[in-house]
């Protein structure tokens, strides 16, 4: 059968590939942990994740989830309050099928882990381009090669980072964000996850954090010369665009600290 190149992605981008009713897409050293992991995730009746199959030729196959994948400029309906509560809701539960998976021994990614380390596996990558939707509900997560073991606030601050999303105004718009009151979005973040008060205290400094440190994940793939890193650093604004990026979050954190306390 033929391949369909399927959009988005940035360190894969053009070599993931639909056939008929499965997906291909690169195989590395930690494939087969996260195979072990999503096979597990299945076994507790978790179906938001793809299904594998298994590794061949240098390339993982799991099975494909129907319906829609926003890729920048992202649409309308994928920026509305109720796709990222959604979100927030697919995200607790499988957090919650992920504390049932015992993670000691197995190999995983450091690039964009919890530094503290946690309980459960976390995605550490959820953003609208790794999200399954349904008429506008998410449904699925997709790209699991960063997941690691972390605290789930971690992953939660991660996405909300991503998808409310807690960034400038010129980011943003470039890559099709609409205008909205993003503090409100936080606060429903939060809500929708079901996050309790310890956690919402951590909230905040989560995202001080991977303000500060933005930008270093994504210049490490630029000096590794990654194709897919390099256009976006360039396309993006290289350094400033994470300097912008921390001015701003200066300038405004007050506000996203009244709107979830």
């Amino acid at each position: 059968m033929d391949e369909e190149v399927l959009a988005g992605g940035v360190a894969n981008a053009g070599q993931v590939v639909r056939v008929g009713g499965h997906v291909l897409r690169p195989a590395d050293e930690r494939s087969e942990t996260r195979q072990r992991f999503l096979v597990a995730l299945h076994a507790v009746g978790f179906d938001g994740a793809p299904k594998p199959i298994g590794v061949e030729a240098g390339r993982e196959r799991l099975h494909f989830i129907h319906g829609d994948v926003p890729v920048p400029p992202f649409p309308a309906w994928a920026q509305s309050d109720d796709a990222l509560a959604s979100i927030a809701a697919l995200l607790a539960r499988f957090h919650t099928a992920s504390r049932r998976f015992d993670p000691a021994g197995l190999d995983w990614s450091d690039e964009m882990a919890d530094p503290l380390g946690g309980p459960i596996i976390c995605h550490n990558d959820v953003c609208l381009e790794n999200v399954v939707f349904r008429e506008a509900e998410a449904v699925a997560l997709l790209d699991f090669d960063f997941a690691a073991p972390g605290r789930p606030v971690f992953d939660l601050a991660q996405m909300a980072r991503m998808c409310v999303p807690i960034d400038d105004d010129v980011n943003a718009g470039r890559l099709g964000w609409l205008e909205a009151d993003r503090p409100a979005r936080l606060r429903l973040v939060a809500d929708a996850y079901g996050l309790d008060v310890v956690a919402r205290r951590a909230l905040l400094p989560l995202l001080d954090d991977a303000i500060e440190q933005g930008g270093g994940f994504v210049l490490r793939q630029v000096q590794r010369g990654a194709p897919g890193f390099v256009a976006m650093w360039e396309a993006m604004g290289g350094m400033e665009r994470f300097d912008r990026r921390r001015r701003w979050w200066a300038a405004h954190r007050h506000r996203f600290a009244r709107a979830i306390s």
